[in-house]
């Protein structure tokens, strides 16, 4: 038998003898494909995983030759009869295709997810989790260096100790702490400062008569926490030991209070509480702001001494003042203090561009950062507030909100229990969240004249300032204590090593205007005097590269964005944003991506207004807008495989749209610009209103694929509007079908009905038959979602009509296999088939294998319904095969349940109970409420159900149709009609 392991050293064992894998990147990549195996992995997330962000030129060329000889490592394993260990070439990417049993790491999370069922008895969830534990052979990817194996590793231990923190309560529970004293010291010895473990045996111990060790055991949890972290222990643990010390009967820790480990996500899925990291990179050489760190680090202690309190800080001062520096530097100091994850999010309170970022859509990013599937992420802000005050109680996690405009903004943000701190910056004193929640404020200051040589000895070397005393004196002064000046001048001294001090001291003292911000009370004037400093010193294609920011629509940009924006190729910018990140007018924040101070974007815009004629500036906006547009309507067509109803103008010469080479790399490019393509809709451009709804048209199959309803809302809300205002049919119809698409997926059908109507008089009145034809089966979707197949077979009969018109043959497979499904729904299985059959061939030859597998699902339910098992499974093993193939994995479940009640009909329950377990794992790993239909299935079906027991117990879940709870069929073929 073969097994992969991956906790301890990643090896493959036969008969429990290890296989020689070759060097240590083999391992790597045998790992990078082991965590999804059965899946696809992409290659850039395969480049990724074994090389980390900054690659070597050959990574690609070495992946390949790794995979090559693991393939022919698999041939020899296969051909000895010792088992198989294939590795499949996949759309854009590679698939180990093992059973995910073989592998130790997915055997224990389902071991562990099947613990997790409170139907089963307490000696049989035991017992799995022992199974569970007893395959950890020590640290997970031993060996393999980089920061992807690292994070892996600190989440697979939180798993491993959230295992063994409910093992210990089963057994205490169950009358046998001792059983767990052992395995519980031992754990603790490896993660010493874990307060669920020192928890869990301070019960044990407690409860096998030992209260004197178990205090013990928090005396010695408390002294390391102090000498290492700087902080005391958490409530939970202070209040168990206080139980212990009174000598009263021990709160019970019950499934449902489930220590800070891991998280439940709602409606009690199986997937693990995501902690999250998402502080930014610090600031090389940070110094200074001696007396607020020691401010900031006793707000900390804070947390421990007052365990009731949610612990609020707000700094506060004038732009370029370090807030944000001070904040991030104090906050990644802090990590080990808050084990249970960092938040941080960019509020952009005053950014110069647009509005803040409402709490609506952070909220909902802390969410997803969170690990809550968008299938349960609440409707009303009010819930989702909740439900992100949820996940964080009882645990330790930093907030940092940051660039806040005011307290409204921030107080949905805050976290609802102790335990958790949040740090805010605001350009404002914020005397309104004291007031209400109880903040500390720390207004920043400008920097002493100490501090500021210390910031210029960080970045120049001591030596360098040492020598030029006065000089420096004098570059003090004319900064004004300001750091973001200060580090512009560092920035260009680091520049010119052998240019004196004094020089630079000299360019400071006859600028046409002294930067002093206290002096003129304005501290962009006094920035603007050092920016155009720092400007003046540019090459040409540098500066004029540095104006044309001030243009772009959204928080940050790619080489090939920004080279759009300057009109030249992506290779002959490099230079410039080369010369632009030296001197800190531009910032690298994540790699190859680069964003733009605020205050230099606002100086960025006067630039190009003082210095740059109308139809300069109006090209370059046309072309960094189209660049976006176009390339977002390539990403659309690849993931819908359907006629678009809008037709685009061609692009702005020098536009570099880019044309993705598959959905995968189509939903990638949409996710890293997601942010820039809805500030490009909500701040909009003057004189480009028309670029408003287009963009939002070309998002809507995005967000609805991505469950973001309320995004999709607010696009075409705004669309709506701007299309409104200036006549455009065209505008309000795609507008009008998107808010359709919205008010549906938020149950509201009077709404979407009306959106939809509309959409479609338009469309009409437009002549526009592709408009006509999606927003046709979107009716349908919603009429047979309502139980109205008869409907929706009338709709679809519409929207293949137009398709005709429109001459889309993709379109025209889709509404064949629509009706036929609808016809299937009201019992006319033969004309269905011969609809689908129609269907088939149509998308084979679009090379839709979204489309092609829902055919072929389709094709399986008819034939079951005609009692014809045997097509029917093999239509749905088609339809599965496809499914993993473009990673749809919920359609994948819905077709798996399918798949069992088809064998059930045939007579065979162990195939049919293999099919609904998987289907379950899925639903549960997905966090979708299918699953809870389905698991009171199996669970009255049992192991030993019969035949004549499954084929009377099959009829329950049929009546909760998988494909109607929510969505209609499947969220896929919904979204086929975008």
């Amino acid at each position: 038998m073969l097994r992969l392991c991956l906790s301890g050293p990643v090896e493959v064992l036969v008969r429990g003898t290890p296989v020689d894998l070759g060097p240590p990147q083999r391992r790597a990549v045998l790992a990078a494909l082991a965590v999804d195996a059965g899946r696809p992995v992409p290659i850039e997330v395969l480049i990724d995983r074994i090389w980390g962000a900054d690659p070597p030129t050959g990574a690609r060329r070495a992946l390949y030759a790794h995979i090559a000889r693991l393939r022919r490592l698999a041939e020899r394993l296969d051909d000895v009869g010792e088992g198989r260990l294939p590795v499949l070439r996949r759309s854009g990417g590679y698939q180990l295709d093992l059973d995910p049993d073989r592998v130790d790491l997915h055997r224990f999370h389902r071991l562990v997810a099947l613990a997790r069922d409170s139907a089963q008895p307490a000696p049989r969830r035991a017992a799995l989790l022992r199974e569970a534990l007893e395959l950890w052979r020590g640290e997970p990817f031993a060996g393999l260096p980089g920061t992807w194996p690292a994070r892996m590793r600190e989440t697979w231990r939180r798993q491993r100790v959230d295992a063994a923190v409910r093992l210990a309560d089963l057994e205490i529970h169950s009358g046998d702490p001792a059983a767990v004293v052992g395995e519980l010291t031992d754990l603790l010895g490896e993660y010493p400062l874990t307060e669920p473990l020192a928890e869990a045996l301070m019960r044990a111990l407690h409860a096998a008569g030992d209260s004197g060790e178990a205090l013990r055991c928090y005396a010695q949890t408390r002294r390391r926490l102090v000498e290492e972290l700087g902080t005391e222990p958490g409530r939970r643990l202070w209040q168990l030991h206080q139980e212990i010390l009174r000598e009263r009967p021990l709160g019970a820790a019950h499934e449902h209070e489930v220590p800070p480990a891991t998280v439940p996500p709602p409606s009690g899925g199986s997937a693990p509480y995501a902690a999250p990291a998402q502080l930014p990179p610090g600031v090389p050489g940070f110094t200074g702001r001696t007396d607020e760190l020691a401010r900031l680090d006793a707000l900390l202690a804070d947390t421990g001494r007052h365990p009731a309190a949610v612990v609020v800080s707000a700094l506060s001062g004038m732009g370029g003042v370090g807030k944000t520096a001070l904040a991030v530097h104090w906050a990644r100091r802090m990590r080990p203090a808050f084990p249970d994850g960092q938040l941080y999010v960019n509020l952009r309170g005053f950014d110069p561009g647009g509005a803040p970022l409402a709490p609506e859509r952070t909220v909902r990013g802390f969410l997803d950062a969170l690990g809550v599937p968008a299938t349960r992420v609440p409707e009303s802000l009010d819930a989702q507030v909740g439900l992100y005050r949820s996940l964080l109680s009882g645990r330790r996690v930093l907030v940092v909100l940051d660039n806040a405009c005011d307290a409204d903004q921030v107080r949905p943000l805050l976290p609802g229990a102790p335990g958790c701190l949040a740090l805010v910056t605001s350009r404002g004193p914020l005397t309104g969240l004291a007031a209400a929640q109880g903040a500390h404020l720390l207004a920043l200051d400008l920097l002493t004249a100490e501090e500021c040589r210390d910031l210029l000895a960080a970045r120049l070397g001591a030596a360098r300032v040492a020598a030029e005393a006065a000089a420096v004196d004098e570059i003090v002064v004319r900064c004004a204590g300001l750091p973001l000046a200060l580090a512009v001048v560092a920035a260009r001294a680091a520049a010119r090593p052998q240019t004196p001090l004094a020089g630079f001291a000299e360019e400071l003292r006859t600028a046409e205007r002294i930067l002093d911000p206290l002096d003129t009370g304005d501290p962009a004037t006094a920035v603007r005097t050092v920016f155009h400093w720092s400007y003046r010193t540019l090459s040409p294609q540098a500066a004029r590269l540095f104006r044309f920011l001030g243009l772009h629509p959204g928080p940050d940009a790619d080489l090939t964005a920004l080279a759009a924006l300057a009109g030249t190729e992506a290779d002959q910018v490099r230079a410039p944003v080369g010369e632009l990140t030296a001197a800190h007018l531009l910032i690298e924040h994540a790699p190859r991506r680069y964003t733009l101070h605020d205050l230099l974007r606002a100086y960025a815009v006067e630039l190009v207004a003082d210095h740059d004629d109308e139809p300069t500036v109006r090209a370059a906006t046309r072309r960094v807008l189209d660049h976006y547009l176009h390339t977002a309507y390539a990403a659309d067509a690849l993931l819908t495989r359907r006629r678009h109803p809008m037709a685009l103008a061609p692009a702005e010469p020098g536009a570099l749209p880019r044309q993705p080479a598959d959905c995968d790399e189509a939903l990638a490019w949409l996710i890293d610009e997601q942010a820039v393509l809805l500030s490009a809709v909500e701040r909009p451009l003057p004189g480009f209103d028309g670029y408003t709804w287009q963009f939002a048209a070309t998002l809507t199959t995005f967000l609805e694929r991505q469950g973001n309803w309320q995004a999709l809302t607010d696009v075409h809300t705004v669309a709506l509007q701007a299309a409104s205002d200036h006549e455009d049919l065209a505008g309000q119809a795609a507008a009008h079908r998107g808010l359709g698409l919205a008010r549906f997926q938020l149950r509201d059908p009077q709404g979407a009905r009306h959106h939809f109507t509309r959409a479609l008089a338009l469309f009409r009145r437009l002549d526009n038959h592709a408009g006509q034809a999606r927003t046709c089966q979107n009716l349908a979707k919603m009429a047979w979602a309502h139980g109205a197949p008869r409907e929706a077979l009338h709709h679809s009969r519409r929207s293949l009509e137009h398709f005709r018109l429109a001459h889309d043959r993709g379109g025209q497979a889709v509404a064949l296999n629509d009706m036929g499904w609808y016809l299937a729904e009201l019992g006319d299985l033969r004309q269905a088939l011969a609809y689908c059959r129609q269907a088939l061939p149509l998308v084979q030859a679009t090379g839709d294998l979204s489309g092609q597998a829902h055919t072929w699902d389709s094709l399986g339910y008819i034939h079951r319904h005609l009692g014809r098992h045997a097509m029917a499974v093999e239509c749905y093993d088609r339809a599965l095969a496809l499914f993993r193939k473009t990673g749809d994995r919920r359609s994948e479940a819905i077709g798996l349940t399918y798949l069992g009640d088809t064998h059930e009909s045939a007579g065979a329950p162990g195939p049919a109970l293999a099919a609904w377990s998987h289907a379950l794992e899925l639903f549960d790993e997905l966090g979708l409420p299918e699953a809870d239909a389905l698991r009171t299935k199996l669970r009255s079906a049992g192991p030993s159900a019969s035949a004549d027991d499954l084929q009377g117990r099959g009829q329950q879940l049929r009546s909760d149709d998988p494909r109607r709870s929510g969505q209609p069929k499947s969220v896929e073929r919904a979204h086929m009609s975008q």
